[in-house]
């Protein structure tokens, strides 16, 4: 049994042994066997670490490379007359006016290849001469087309080629809390641009102009940038800067500007006609309150005629002072300015039908437009 057992152990030795060194004579012969095999070994491999994600970023940066290129700057320049003092009546010689260049800035929009340039009346007004600046570097000597006081806006021309020219939104389709940029050229800084939201669309009895439908934005809009351009996200025309609430007053951040829709067809009449040609049936309407509204048994404000001018439309149609304006052509005016918007939105020849009250009695009568003359 011993002599068995040794014999085993003797096998199993030289089973090793030789085991060995068949290895070693593999090895010193394939040595390349090893670093194939070591191609086999596990790596560890490290988690990997859990990054935030970026934060979105919010960039106007196209919408104003899409604008910015039509809006410009406008400077004027007017001759003014300065009356002598006092101490300048005596003496030997008649006394002799003085005479200074007062110089203003204001910005514009190009809206056409021919080079039509959309602004403010205000900041045209009186003026002797009025040079633009492009954003490229150029600049030429305007014209004036035409002017609107009624609206505030104003028509120049220059003599330019290749011109960027602004894409016209619809300033219809604005709502409270939409974003908008402000373009212009304020205290002289050309193109800059500042932004907000619209806080309220078609406001009236700002003081502007006689007829007044404002997008109000809380947008800066300072000095200089009356003229210049309001956009949407995408860059689009929506509007013309035109005020802001009077900073004395201790107010900020109420703008107004002129939506595009009325810009369109101002711009139209005076580059077709010079001047733009609105409806008039002579009354003067005055806005009726809520309480007088109630008095009246009316069951909202509305709107009376104040006042008829002698011979116009408005008269020979039979209205009167006093009567209240329920309807012209089958809408009913908000308040007196929205009156004498929609007459003069018809062409004169046209036929207005307009509903009233007068004595309790409700009356419908047709006037025929007229045009409405200056300052009428």
């Amino acid at each position: 049994m011993i002599e068995r057992l040794s014999r085993g152990l003797v096998f199993v030795a030289g089973s090793v042994v030789g085991g060995l060194a068949l290895a070693f004579v593999i090895v010193a012969l394939r040595p390349e066997l090893i670093r194939r095999g070591a191609a086999f070994t596990p790596a560890v491999t490290a988690r990997p670490v859990a990054e935030e994600p970026a934060p979105a970023r919010v960039t106007y940066a196209a919408a104003v490379q899409r604008a910015a290129p039509a809006v410009v700057n406008v400077y004027t320049k007017r001759l003014v007359r300065v009356a002598p003092t006092l101490g300048e009546f005596f003496g030997d010689f008649l006394p002799r006016y003085r005479q200074r260049i007062e110089n203003s800035l204001g910005s514009g929009v190009i809206v056409d290849e021919a080079g039509h340039i959309v602004t403010n009346y205000h900041v045209i007004a009186n003026a002797d001469s009025v040079l633009v600046a492009l954003a490229d570097g150029r600049a030429a000597d305007a014209r004036v087309v035409g002017r609107d006081p009624d609206t505030d806006l104003a028509v120049l021309k220059i003599d330019l080629t290749q011109l960027p020219v602004a894409t016209f939104g619809r300033s219809d389709r604005l709502h409270v809390g939409d974003v908008v940029l402000a373009i212009g050229n304020p205290i002289g800084l050309s193109q800059t641009v500042t932004h907000g939201i619209v806080s309220a669309t078609s406001r009236q009895h700002v003081g502007v102009a006689m007829l007044e439908d404002f997008i109000q934005t809380d947008a800066p809009i300072n000095f200089g940038n009356s003229g210049g351009a309001l956009v949407d996200t995408s860059g689009a025309l929506i509007g013309i800067n035109t005020a802001i609430v009077a900073k004395n007053l201790g107010v900020e951040g109420i703008g107004f500007a002129i939506p595009v829709n009325m810009v369109r067809g101002v711009m139209g009449e005076i580059i077709a006609h010079g001047r733009v040609v609105r409806g008039w049936i002579g009354i003067v309407p005055e806005d009726v309150s809520e309480e007088q509204a109630q008095q009246l048994g009316l069951r909202q404000p509305g709107v009376v005629i104040g006042t008829l001018y002698v011979g116009s439309p408005a008269q020979r149609a039979g209205l009167q002072p006093g009567d209240l304006l329920l309807e012209i052509d089958g809408t009913a005016p908000r308040s007196a300015q929205d009156a004498l918007g929609r007459i003069a939105n018809h062409k004169p020849g046209a036929s207005l039908a307009l509903r009233g009250l007068r004595g309790g009695r409700e009356f419908t009568v047709h006037a025929t437009v007229g045009e409405r003359p200056k300052g009428g």
